[in-house]
């Protein structure tokens, strides 16, 4: 079992969070399980970056990104280098610390 800091987001979790997570389980599964609703308008399949989250520790121990996330990707708001969609990023036996965006690409749009 590992463990995922969730750093502090305004809405979403403003104090930050320290949970645990079990080899297997996707970062948006953890949140969610832990009360975290990051957003996933696509309902985990893939199809949008709404739950796209930045890894800032423990981003090597993820598998691998596949090419249909990387081309889901490159629309993120914000994307950095340690962004993954938290629909596809599956915990290990690392801890993780997580950021979730200020913005998802929905968000930005709406306020355009």
């Amino acid at each position: 079992m590992s463990q995922i800091v969730f750093l502090p987001h305004a809405e979403l979790c403003p104090d930050g969070a320290v949970v645990e997570a079990q080899p297997g389980e996707t970062i948006l599964e953890v949140a969610k399980r832990n009360g975290i609703e990051i957003e996933h308008a696509c309902e985990m399949s893939c199809a949008c970056t709404t739950c796209h989250v930045i890894v800032r520790e423990g981003f090597d121990s993820l598998p691998e990104s596949d090419e249909l996330e990387d081309d889901m990707l490159d629309k993120a708001w914000g994307l950095e280098h340690e962004s993954r969609l938290s629909c596809q990023a599956v915990v290990q036996d690392e801890d993780l610390t997580v950021e979730i965006p200020k913005y998802t690409i929905n968000q930005v749009s709406e306020r355009q």
